[in-house]
């Protein structure tokens, strides 16, 4: 059994997985395996990584199954005590998987493992350290935009990473369960961050564990279907994680926030998928409050971020703009 599965869920990634792969082929952790499950890709993926990888063990779905539910089965065929979650259009630096393997070990109560990303086009910029969430639900990539500080080496405990390279404890998984597949694509991993936090994971970032990123190979930044997925997600994560104690009071200020984030995307940039979203998300509220797990009585929730001004939010996403457009998560 290897000591590490780096799972990669592949839709029409044919032209990103060679750097991917030789990346991985040059790790300095070499106890691990790579499971590569497709979505049903047409540009010869499959074919291709059979072809010329044959060491890596390759799921093939018939149909494109979003992120949340390849990445499962990657990691339901893994055995493994620690499972990597690896996006395609990343290249993983050659001690990428030792420094999360390094970080996460080195407490028994640490769940997750939060990389570096950086922008492939932007080296020198931070593209994700982490996942934060505030008071109001509004998630974002921590120091998304900030320069590179390569001073920066001792881990640091935060939210949760975001799984574009992050590794997980199969000890928590086994507790908390894997990612949701309802949520198809994006802020599963922060529904997941949210439920090992509140069954009393951690989560540590190491910032030697550096990636580039790719940002948005796949699903395009500011495109209706990244909007819309972005808007119901942001609902049922609330639904699913929201401590009822503490929303009697956060609720005013959570539906105030959400409003000016749909007037902007309504405003700003004319988009309607947003709303669409949001009106998806609560049409569908039931089954989301039936996932909601137990949670301990607590008069606080310390890994939610304070609050700032509702028109100071957007700043968070200014460096992912595509042609002066963001989405918020």
């Amino acid at each position: 059994m290897p000591h590490a599965s780096v799972i990669i869920p592949n839709w029409n990634g044919h032209h990103l997985m060679q750097a991917c792969l030789t990346a991985l082929a040059g790790q300095t952790a070499r106890d691990f395996e790579v499971i590569v499950v497709d979505n049903g890709s047409t540009d010869g993926s499959v074919e291709w990584l059979k072809q010329n990888w044959p060491g890596i063990r390759v799921i093939a779905n018939s149909a494109n199954m979003g992120f949340a539910g390849p990445v499962n089965q990657g990691i339901e065929a893994s055995t493994s005590p620690f499972v990597a979650v690896l996006n395609n259009d990343t290249e993983p630096e050659y001690g990428w998987l030792a420094e999360l393997l390094r970080a996460i070990e080195s407490d028994p109560c640490t769940g997750m493992a939060a990389s570096k990303m950086l922008f492939a086009d932007r080296p020198n910029m931070i593209n994700s350290a982490g996942i934060c969430v505030d008071v109001t639900g509004i998630a974002w990539d921590r120091f998304g935009g900030e320069p590179d500080d390569r001073s920066q080496i001792d881990p640091v405990y935060i939210f949760g990473p975001s799984a574009g390279a992050a590794l997980y404890r199969r000890d928590m998984l086994e507790e908390i369960g894997l990612f949701d597949r309802s949520f198809f694509a994006y802020l599963e991993d922060v529904d997941l961050a949210w439920r090992g936090r509140a069954a009393g994971w951690c989560c540590v970032y190491a910032p030697q564990a550096r990636v580039l990123h790719h940002h948005s190979a796949t699903g395009v930044e500011g495109s209706p279907f990244k909007s819309y997925q972005l808007g119901r997600n942001k609902v049922w994560l609330l639904a699913k994680n929201y401590p009822f104690g503490q929303l009697w009071w956060a609720a005013p200020l959570v539906i105030l926030y959400d409003l000016a984030a749909v007037v902007y995307a309504l405003v700003a940039r004319r988009d309607l998928h947003a709303l669409r979203g949001r009106l998806a998300g609560l049409m569908s509220l039931g089954p989301m409050l039936g996932k909601r797990q137990r949670q301990p009585v607590r008069h606080d929730i310390p890994w939610l971020a304070p609050l700032i001004p509702p028109w100071r939010v957007r700043t968070r996403y200014e460096h992912i703009s595509a042609q002066g457009r963001t989405t918020s998560r």
